[in-house]
């Protein structure tokens, strides 16, 4: 979905392939608030920047959870000298020990809310060190014990001589698609660039899970070529192999087989091609994977009180 957008400097912009849309940039920070002031009716954000501000009681919800992109993980990283502390347990242990001092544990974040409920379902009070700009700096020169932040690498934080505690991460995020379901629901003429876009975005995202693998397989006919290729489920394709004649230069009954296979089966499926005589293997990516229906969009409108007919279609 190319957008078309006038110069740098302007923040609205058109995407051609979808008529009726008007795209919006605006910082990653602020776009949770636009939807859920319903000023954009949906938005691309982090699941980090989603969880941590928008309004529990607020229309805003999760349209497509992975857009698989953006990954980084929010952990709590203390100084390397803390050498006993490697688990939020050690950790509570250690903020114990800093309230015997008078204080409380202090942790320079972006993120209070997602760390404040995090820390307080292990029973570790803290008080959050507001950080507009870098973190890591913050226990180096005194103004925060330790702190919470999002990392792809963690380069960055042993630069800093901070490590990441050995326990899961706070959260795992990526970019997901939001959208306000209150002016969704008022606005019947937005929905169907809303499903162009779900689509689009959904069968993008599936399709980077899959590979089309395409073998020449000779056989009796195609419908014993596809009995054999079918022998074994699991590299057989969604529904099953195509399977079209060759008219092959050299002779011979020759089909050619094209079948669908996830991308961590793909040396397997290669392995099983070539046990079946299988000859002249190509392989590529599927731009887009289709479901029928659009699952993120049956379950925009079933939230919506307006499911999809059995058919994939409108009901109402």
């Amino acid at each position: 979905m190319r957008v078309n957008r006038s110069s740098s400097r302007t923040y609205t912009a058109r995407i051609p392939s979808v008529d009726g849309v008007e795209a919006l940039f605006q910082r990653a920070s602020d776009i949770t608030g636009l939807v859920d002031r319903a000023v954009a009716h949906i938005g691309i954000v982090g699941l980090d920047q989603f969880e941590e501000v928008h309004d529990d009681d607020g229309d805003a919800i999760i349209l497509i959870p992975d857009l698989k992109f953006g990954g980084a993980e929010l952990v709590l990283a203390v100084p390397d000298e803390w050498a006993g502390t490697h688990t939020v347990e050690d950790l509570a242990g250690k903020a114990a020990d800093i309230e015997k001092s008078g204080r409380v544990l202090r942790v320079a974040t972006k993120y209070p809310r997602l760390v404040g409920r995090y820390l307080a379902k292990h029973g570790i009070a803290y008080e959050p060190v507001d950080a507009k700009g870098g973190l890591e700096a913050r226990p180096e020169i005194g103004d925060a014990d330790m702190i919470a932040d999002i990392t792809a690498s963690g380069t960055t934080l042993r630069q800093n001589r901070l490590r990441r505690l050995d326990d899961p991460p706070v959260l795992r995020s990526s970019a997901v698609l939001i959208g306000n379901l209150a002016s969704l629901d008022r606005d019947d003429a937005g929905l169907e660039p809303v499903r162009h876009i779900l689509e689009r975005l959904e069968s993008r995202v599936a399709g980077q899970d899959f590979q089309w693998v395409v073998a020449n397989i000779e056989g009796e006919s195609a419908e014993t070529v596809a009995g054999r290729v079918n022998s074994d489920p699991r590299y057989s394709g969604l529904q099953g192999p195509t399977v079209a004649p060759v008219f092959s230069k050299t002779g011979g009954s020759w089909f050619s087989v094209q079948v669908v296979v996830p991308k961590n089966d793909l040396i397997p499926a290669i392995d099983y091609m070539r046990r079946l005589g299988a000859s002249g293997i190509t392989v590529n990516d599927p731009a887009y994977v289709f479901e029928t229906p659009c699952a993120a969009y049956a379950e925009l409108r079933k939230k919506l009180g307006r499911p999809l007919a059995p058919d994939g279609g409108a009901s109402g």
